[in-house]
């Protein structure tokens, strides 16, 4: 049987995307005079600023009121979205990059497992992915545990889990434009991280630096990985989108050696590439067996 061939544009857009979404974790650290949630307020603005004008210069409808009002699994996956972008930014100013980036690539095997509610059964392969999963993330763990950080951990591990609740809402309906999703949970974001900061007290207009860090981070690192990643997912299959998307969560780390001065522990490194083995390996597997792939990749949106 004949292999299909992937096409290369098209496959070098898709990991590109994955390389521009992360630089995403450089801005958020490098805006050290804002918390997460001064730092969210703003990157969503930018989000939702960008979208809204590319909308109407293509003469759509607002996407940001459509994310609101077209049902209740685009509200859930609004609210998965908010949950997985808010604990990731959290995850990445709290723990090390290389953590917060190896926990977040647990989110294709967390997909897999909600999927469950669908009426999906796990298959053997699934099975074994999630328990090499497992070890992986255990070592991660285990490795920052003197280091004060495992509120960064958990964080990382929740926004997995609001990625995963994002990937299932895919699954309903695969035909369906969920595009809008960018815009709605970004006003969420707006709201919720705004009610926050004055409750804490703070401003929300943190200094001009950070806000255009935070403002960069948005309407350009995600507007533009995110069209790259869309473009590619229209001609690439499934599960090597799926390894593409990993992409992301693999430049994280490097970026922040090569950029910020941090250098992984021996044993973050070697759980992250366990987990990453085990995604990645679950995908080609599947894709070799001729089986249906059962990671979504989520070509709207990246975690970060």
């Amino acid at each position: 049987m004949e292999k299909q061939r992937l096409p290369v544009v098209a496959s070098l857009l898709g990991l590109g995307a994955g390389v521009v979404w992360s630089f995403g974790a450089i801005a958020s650290r490098l805006a050290e005079g804002a918390d997460a949630f001064q730092y969210m307020v703003w990157r969503s603005i930018g989000v939702i600023a960008v979208v809204e004008v590319m909308a109407a210069v293509q003469g759509q409808p607002f996407p940001t009121v459509r994310a609101w009002r077209s049902g209740r699994v685009m509200m859930l996956a609004n609210f998965g979205l908010f949950l997985a972008s808010i604990c990731f930014v959290y995850a990445v100013k709290t723990t090390t990059p290389a953590n917060a980036a190896f926990l977040g690539s647990l989110t294709p095997l967390v997909a897999v497992v909600f999927s469950r509610f669908l009426g999906e059964r796990l298959s053997r392969s699934t099975i074994v992915a999630l328990a090499v999963g497992m070890v992986g993330l255990v070592i991660t763990v285990f490795s920052d545990l003197e280091a004060g950080s495992m509120v960064g951990n958990v964080s990382a591990l929740v926004a997995s889990v609001g990625f995963a609740i994002y990937t299932v809402c895919l699954r309903t309906d695969t035909t369906r434009d969920w595009s809008p999703v960018l815009p709605g949970y970004g006003l969420l974001m707006v709201v919720v991280c705004s009610a926050v900061t004055l409750a804490h007290g703070k401003a929300l207009v943190p200094p001009a630096a950070d806000i255009g860090w935070a403002l960069l981070h948005g309407s350009v690192i995600i507007v533009v990985g995110t069209v790259m990643f869309n473009a590619a997912s229209k001609h690439v299959p499934a599960v090597p989108m799926t390894v593409f998307a990993q992409t992301e969560m693999v430049f994280v780390p490097v970026w922040g050696f090569l950029i910020l001065d941090l250098t992984p522990k021996p044993l973050t490194l070697l759980g992250g590439a366990i987990i990453f083995g085990a995604v990645v390996g679950k995908a080609w597997y599947d894709a070799a067996a001729g089986r249906k792939n059962e990671f979504t990749a989520a070509p709207d949106v990246p975690l970060l």
